[in-house]
C-alpha cells in the first residue's frame, strides 16, 4: 500500500520528509494529547473541585506537562536513559514557564467569563478557550526551544566546526589586492 506522503506533490512531500517537519508533526501529536489531558484537568479543577484560576491553570498545565514529558522523547526519537542536565532539567524549566503563562491565562479566562456574566458550562468554555489560545502560543515557543536548543543535534554541520567532507571544483572569484592593475586595462 503506497504511503500518503507519496501521493502528495513532490515539493510538498520533500518538505514533509525533512527532520524539522517530522519532528513538528510528532510534537504536534504530543501537544494534542497533552492539551486534551490538561483541558480535562482544567475542567475538573475549575468545575467540581472549585479551585482558584491560577491554581487550576498551573495544575492543569502540570498534568499536560507530564503527558508531554513522557511522549516528547518519542517525538525527538530519543532512546535510552535521558541526560538529566541536558534534557530533563531544561524540559521542566521550559514547562515551568509555560505553567506560569497558562495559570495567568486561566485567571484571565475567569475574569472574562465574570465580566460577560456567564456561568456553568459557558464559563467553562470561555476559560477553556482562553487556556487553549495560551496553550497554542506556548506550543510554538516550546517547539522552537525543544527543536533548536534542547533536542538539537549535537553533531556540528559542515562549516560549523565540523570537517568539510567534500570539495567543490567550481571556480571561486577572488578580489585582486589594491594596486594591481587589471590586465585588460593595461592593453588600452
Amino acid at each position: 500500500m503506497p504511503k500518503l506522503i507519496d501521493k502528495l506533490p513532490a515539493a510538498v512531500a520533500n518538505r514533509l520528509r525533512t527532520r524539522f517537519s517530522r519532528q513538528f508533526i510528532r510534537f504536534a501529536l504530543v501537544a494534542v494529547l497533552s492539551l486534551a489531558a490538561s483541558e480535562v484537568a482544567l475542567f475538573m479543577f475549575i468545575g467540581p473541585l472549585h479551585l482558584t484560576g491560577g491554581i487550576s491553570g498551573v495544575s492543569a498545565a502540570v498534568v499536560g506537562a507530564l503527558v508531554s514529558y513522557i511522549l516528547s522523547r518519542w517525538a525527538w526519537e530519543r532512546k535510552g536513559r535521558p541526560n538529566v542536565l541536558r534534557e530533563t532539567l531544561p524540559f521542566w524549566a521550559v514547562s515551568v514557564g509555560a505553567w506560569l503563562v497558562l495559570g495567568l491565562a486561566t485567571k484571565l479566562g475567569l475574569h472574562i467569563a465574570a465580566s460577560l456574566g456567564v456561568h456553568g458550562l459557558k464559563k467553562q468554555m470561555v476559560v477553556g478557550g482562553v487556556y487553549f489560545l495560551a496553550n497554542c502560543l506556548t506550543f510554538i515557543s516550546r517547539f522552537l526551544i525543544f527543536h533548536y536548543v534542547l533536542f538539537a543535534d549535537s553533531k556540528p554541520a559542515a562549516g560549523e566546526g565540523g570537517l568539510i567532507e567534500t570539495e567543490s571544483l567550481s571556480p571561486v572569484s577572488v578580489a585582486a589586492p589594491p594596486g594591481i592593475d587589471d590586465p585588460e586595462q593595461q592593453d588600452q
